[in-house]
């Protein structure tokens, strides 16, 4: 399977050579680091939700599932692709700046990509204004992954579409069990499920001074 982005590859590349030493650090260590931040976001999401109703605690749930099976479809597609990494493929290119996978771990689409793609997506169903901080990432985390030299361009786009299709399908063919498992979970009387699971939403002005005074 062959494309025509083999320059463009060698220009990222090639600027990522010559950048200062802190700029390639910093990416190196950064195109992985992208997945601890998601999985940060993730557990925030949790705790954000569990004072929400079972819908919103349901979806920050899903979330991280979803973003799993976007990253099982990529896996699957890889197997069928066979496309290799580019740092071996491409002729006139730089040196990776990470080490090239071996020969067997295809390149089409990319998983970073795909992860990145799928909790980016996932996470606005959770809050749409997470996007201000989930797009970017996942733009600058599969970025990230040709910049190093591990993947190709169109890997790396189509890991984001892939993982963004593939966890809102999941999300959204999910939610119904999920918030009845989620409303059942509330309403059990054991203390670990209730605290796992939150008080869900606080009605509005029960708690309020002026409530108090009726």
């Amino acid at each position: 399977m062959t494309f025509e982005d083999d320059a463009l590859y060698r220009d990222i590349t090639g600027i990522a050579q010559d950048s200062p030493a802190w700029v390639r650090h910093t990416a190196e260590v950064g195109t992985e680091a992208g997945l601890l931040v998601f999985g940060a976001l993730f557990v925030v999401a949790w705790w954000r939700s569990r004072r929400g109703d079972p819908r919103a605690f349901a979806i920050a749930v899903l979330a991280p599932l979803a973003t799993a099976v976007a990253y099982v479809c990529s896996e699957l597609l890889k197997s069928v692709v066979e496309e290799e990494r580019p740092c071996r493929a491409v002729a006139g290119a730089v040196s990776s700046l990470a080490q090239c996978p071996p020969t067997g771990d295809w390149s089409f689409p990319s998983n970073h990509a795909t992860i990145a793609g799928g909790a980016a997506a996932a996470l606005a169903l959770v809050r749409w204004t997470a996007v201000r901080v989930t797009v970017p990432l996942a733009l600058l985390m599969a970025f990230s992954r040709v910049f190093v030299g591990v993947h190709y361009p169109h890997d790396v786009v189509a890991g984001l579409l892939l993982g963004a299709v593939v966890a809102v399908a999941a999300v959204r063919l999910g939610i119904r069990p999920a918030r009845r498992v989620a409303g059942a979970m509330r309403d059990s009387s054991a203390p670990v499920v209730r605290w796992v699971t939150g008080p869900g939403a606080v009605e509005s002005g029960a708690g309020s001074p002026a409530h108090r005074r009726r």
